[in-house]
């Protein structure tokens, strides 16, 4: 194995805290990945940086209402693509079959899909009759740096302050 490609020795596989001194602080974190982009486009060493997401939450944001129409007419859906593509599989393999494969596998396809989908949604009782998407997010973002080049990473990242449109 190259040098190029060896694990720097102070990289485990185990969870570890992030150690080095704070240069930077953001609220979100596109404005950290910003700030360390910045370093590297400085060429500075940022196998030396952090970035930590401080005071880690999961956001849950609700896109739309659950119905019994929503739900059948998505397991159609997703039975439909199924059975259509079993359908295809089926008329490779069977010579001169035409469409009939074609046609079996969609109408069983959507079947399957509509008695799934009841099945899964009707299990519920209505206790989750939403759809979401969650998110682990963080308050605010710290890019951290080794002691030996914290100094001269804090001073490019209060450069980069300056420019418009990013706050250190």
């Amino acid at each position: 194995m190259t040098a190029a490609f060896a694990t720097p020795p102070s990289t485990t596989s185990l969870p570890t805290l992030p150690d080095g001194w704070p240069i930077g602080s953001y609220d979100t974190y596109k404005e950290a990945q910003r700030a360390v982009d910045h370093l590297a486009d400085s060429d500075f060493p940022v196998h030396d940086v952090t970035i930590v997401g401080v005071e880690p939450m999961v956001v849950e944001r609700v896109a739309a209402r659950l119905t019994w129409s929503r739900v059948l007419g998505a397991g159609a859906a997703s039975g439909a693509w199924l059975g259509l593509f079993v359908g295809l599989l089926l008329s490779l393999f069977t010579p001169g079959a035409g469409l009939f494969p074609i046609l079996i596998g969609l109408g069983s396809g959507v079947v399957f899909g509509l008695a799934s989908a009841a099945v899964r949604y009707g299990a519920t009782r209505g206790q989750r009759d939403f759809v979401s998407h969650s998110q682990l997010v963080a308050r605010r973002y710290d890019v951290l740096c080794k002691p030996r080049n914290a100094e001269q990473g804090r001073d490019m990242l209060a450069s980069l302050s300056m420019r418009p449109g990013m706050v250190a």
